[in-house]
């Protein structure tokens, strides 16, 4: 049983360390002094200045989180009302529709999708001038792809949602739009924060899409990336990695930690 344990033990840390181990040498190597992103050189923190004063990469980094933060709170409205069609009321025209165009983007390749989107976007600007192709094209292209998992997640959590709370409250004499932002809506927002999150974390880490549906001056920070790697990577880009891993993990804890006393508090309720 000990051999076993042991056994165990070591294929976990193995895997831990292949997933993890290449990420901490990338924030290990943004403190180095050396010119090459690979290569050790002595403890320096000059490629984070070097970072905040290339314009270039903060214009992408802010295109990217801006892009980013509307195509995941249009999805969340988006999936939101998907999900409450899909589990709440039941039977319906179209029902079978929609349900496979909530999921039809995560099945699909993300070239598929940003081809279609490609030439949706060239047909409608042939016939009507609009849109031109930027970050409004990036925006519509994301909320497409996010809008399924968001709708995936919502509908799950309202599916296992015990709906004797929202019936008592019409029961009491609340009107339906009541019930949902008095009661539904808190119990579901834990769901709308993962899904919010995983749209965020899907938009900012878009490269095909965005690569399809972008214009001129709308390039995001990982086409940028995408770019430099052809060229060779910076060391500020090893910097850059390091700042974005250490605010997803402070938000990851973060939104956890709310989310647990959210369920707390609920369950004491």
């Amino acid at each position: 049983m000990k051999r076993r344990s042991i056994w165990l033990w070591s294929v976990i840390f193995a895997g831990y360390a292949f997933l993890y181990l290449p990420i901490l040498s990338v924030i290990g190597y943004s403190f180095s002094a050396s010119r090459l992103a690979t290569v050790w050189g002595g403890f320096s923190l000059r490629w984070y200045g070097e970072l905040f004063a290339n314009q270039q990469i903060l214009d992408a980094l802010g295109r990217s989180l801006f892009i980013a933060a509307v195509a995941a709170t249009a999805a969340v409205m988006l999936g939101t009302a998907s999900g409450m069609a899909l589990s709440r009321f039941g039977r319906f025209p179209g029902r079978g529709f929609l349900s496979l165009m909530s999921s039809a983007p995560m099945v699909m390749p993300d070239v598929m999708l940003g081809l279609s989107s490609l030439l949706l976007f060239v047909s409608l600007q042939q016939l009507t001038g609009w849109p031109q192709r930027g970050m409004g094209t990036i925006m519509l292209a994301h909320i497409t792809l996010t809008t399924c998992y968001v709708t995936v997640v919502v509908r799950s959590r309202l599916t296992s949602l015990d709906r004797s709370l929202e019936e008592a409250a019409m029961d009491l004499g609340a009107r339906p739009w009541r019930v949902f932002f008095l009661i539904t809506l808190p119990l579901i927002a834990p769901a709308l924060l993962a899904g919010w999150l995983l749209a965020f974390t899907l938009s900012l880490d878009d490269l095909v899409i965005a690569s399809f549906t972008s214009g001129p001056g709308a390039s995001t920070l990982p086409m940028l990336i995408y770019s430099k790697v052809k060229l060779g990577v910076t060391p500020e880009i090893n910097a850059l990695a390091a700042l974005i891993i250490s605010v997803v993990a402070i938000g990851v804890a973060v939104a956890g930690l709310l989310m647990h006393r959210m369920d707390a508090r609920r369950q004491h309720a």
